[in-house]
Order: C-alpha cells, then structure tokens, then sequence
C-alpha cells in the first residue's frame, strides 16, 4: 500500500474513532466517516470492502489503547496476581466508562465472530492475561471459566455504572467496593499475609 493510500486508510480510522468518542458506535456509518474524511462515500470501499472491516479496524484501536493501558497498570508483573487483577479491573472499568462509544463497538459479537477480520488477535491476547493471572492467583480453578465469569461480572459492572443503576441500588459513589467484591467472588477473599 503506498503511503497516500496508507494515509487515508489510517485517517478513515482516525476519523471513526473521533466519531465513535463523540457520538457512539451508531453513528459510524461509512458516509459519515467519508464525509468527515472529506473523501467521496465511495472512498472508505477501497480499504474496507465491507462497513465490519472498517468497524473491526476502529475497534482495533480501542482494544490497542486497553492492551496498553492494561500492560501500564500490571508494569513489571511483581506484584501479586491479586493485586495485578485488581489493577488491570480498575483500568478495564475506567476506560469503560471514559470511552462508552469505543467500548460498546469493542464487544459487538459480529465484529469478533468474525474470525477474518482480524479483531481476535487484539482482543485475546488481553483475556490471556485474564486467565494466566487467574490461574496464579486461583491455581485449583478453571482459570479460562473463572477469568470468563469475572470479566462478564466486569462488563456488567461498566454497563450498570454507566446506567446509574448500580449507584442507585447500592448507594455506592465509586465503582472500587464493587471492584473488590467482584474479585473476592471469583478468587475469594483476600488475604493478608
């Protein structure tokens, strides 16, 4: 691909994931993204055949500045795997609730059923930290159904939160109690030694 064409690919990107922060994943259609671009409508289809290839590509992005955020919040991995995955939930709930468009495209079950368009290998490699974590900090579990259980219990805490609903129900005015008893859960309660 040569680079004017790189170019406009990567803008065509760039220009959904600014559209996806301001006005949610409903609103990136392929003519507004051109249009925004200031290309023809007709332009995104020479880079993304398919208005999933480009959705997958904005997703991409998402899950890139997770993984990034995640491998910033465990740093050097000295930590317990308890504390580690009390690091990674804070900074999977905080970017829920920061970037709701961006995260709501993330986990579109079309976009990661699909197997060709390339999200899976972006988005596993985060649940493998889940699970290997997991697995140390609960060594006697099925660490890839525990890991599954408690970041479904994180999903729902971000949708929840973001609702109101959980604040309502439980009186709570920051997610971290909610963190705690989600981990204490699936791990048991924590220990001090």
């Amino acid at each position: 691909m040569s680079e004017p064409e790189a170019g406009l690919r990567g803008r065509l990107v760039d220009v959904g994931v600014d559209l996806v922060a301001q006005e949610g994943a409903q609103a990136l259609t392929l003519r507004e993204i051109a249009r925004r671009a200031g290309v023809s409508h007709g332009a995104p289809r020479r880079y993304f055949p398919t208005h999933l290839e480009l959705l997958s590509a904005i997703a991409r992005r998402g899950f890139a500045e997770l993984g990034e955020r995640a491998n910033g919040a465990i740093a050097d991995g000295t930590a317990s795997p308890r504390a580690q995955l009390t690091a990674l939930g804070r900074v999977y709930l905080e970017f829920a609730l920061a970037n709701p468009g961006m995260y709501e495209l993330m986990f579109r079950h079309d976009l990661l059923e699909s197997g060709h368009l390339g999200l899976r290998d972006t988005s596993l490699p985060l649940f493998g930290v889940l699970v290997e974590l997991v697995g140390r900090a609960r060594p006697d579990v099925n660490a890839r159904l525990v890991a599954g259980a408690l970041w479904a219990n994180l999903h729902g805490v971000a949708q929840l939160w973001r609702w109101g609903s959980l604040q309502l129900a439980t009186g709570a005015d920051d997610f971290a109690p909610l963190l705690r008893s989600a981990l204490d859960a699936h791990l048991g309660p924590e220990t001090t030694r």
